[in-house]
């Protein structure tokens, strides 16, 4: 059996979790498929949106598989924590936007993918955290430095510090969520989500978010710059002609992404 299960609609890639059994746990095998996946979308321009989300009812992913690391020699798991954090590291950069459906749990690894991603919208009894410090580790794919850019430091200790678990309502008050939808629901949500900014210009979509990505790792006079570069990437595009063309001709704009 696959540990990943790939399929493509339109312009949406799904990239799901396929280990139910064990509640979606990362082992070298699905880390290894999900590089693989994700290397491949970064390169096929057709695709415009990456949803990721976990198989089955009860994880999006707990994190490491624990009853392999625990067979597993010292230098194994260095190199499954190597691999981890260059997929997720991949999963950052892809320069389509990316969005995890959290469909259930997500501790450790699993929490740490949906960091890696550009949005997070968790089903209304999806529980989630940094759980790492309880096993006497710390996280180690992404979520001390993650975690902290995204909802602020003291909130990251508290987080990571506490191991705790968080419901979905909590989360969204931390501002680790971009919104919570209804158990049955949740992909059509996510749905809706992303075709609410698919309808603008594809081009553009990729340069704003190289732009932001980029431009929050610098200070401001050179996050300015990276601005201005990524403008102007998209002013030799056919998108933005056919932009002021539809205003002009009163209609809606049909974008190629070229």
């Amino acid at each position: 059996m696959q540990e990943i299960h790939y399929e493509q609609k339109n312009a949406i890639a799904y990239i799901t979790l396929n280990r139910p059994d064990a509640m979606n746990a990362f082992n070298y095998k699905m880390l290894t498929e999900l590089g693989q996946v994700v290397e491949a979308i970064r390169i096929d321009s057709d695709i415009r949106a990456v949803i990721f989300t976990g198989s089955g009812d009860r994880a999006f992913s707990v994190g490491a598989d624990l009853k392999e690391r625990k067979l597993l020699t010292e230098a194994k798991v260095r190199r499954n924590l190597n691999k981890i954090g260059d997929v997720f590291t991949m999963i950052d950069h892809l320069p389509q936007p990316t969005i995890a459906a959290v469909n259930g749990f997500a501790f450790g690894g699993g929490l740490e993918l949906a960091l890696a991603c550009d949005f997070r919208i968790a089903a209304d009894h999806a529980v989630m955290g940094l759980t790492e410090t309880g096993l006497a580790i710390i996280p180690g794919a992404g979520g001390t430095q993650r975690l902290p850019r995204l909802i602020g430091e003291a909130k990251a200790l508290e987080l990571i510090l506490t191991a705790k678990r968080l419901t979905a309502e909590e989360a969204l008050q931390y501002g680790l969520l971009t919104q919570i939808a209804p158990t049955d629901q949740l992909m059509e949500t996510v749905e809706a989500f992303v075709n609410s900014f698919l309808v603008n210009g594809p081009v553009a979509i990729q340069q704003a978010k190289f732009a932001i990505k980029h431009g929050m790792n610098t200070d401001l006079q050179t996050g300015l710059a990276i601005e201005r570069k990524a403008y102007e990437m998209t002013l030799p595009t056919e998108d933005r002609i056919e932009a002021l063309t539809a205003f002009a001709e009163k209609r809606p704009p049909v974008y190629k992404g070229r």
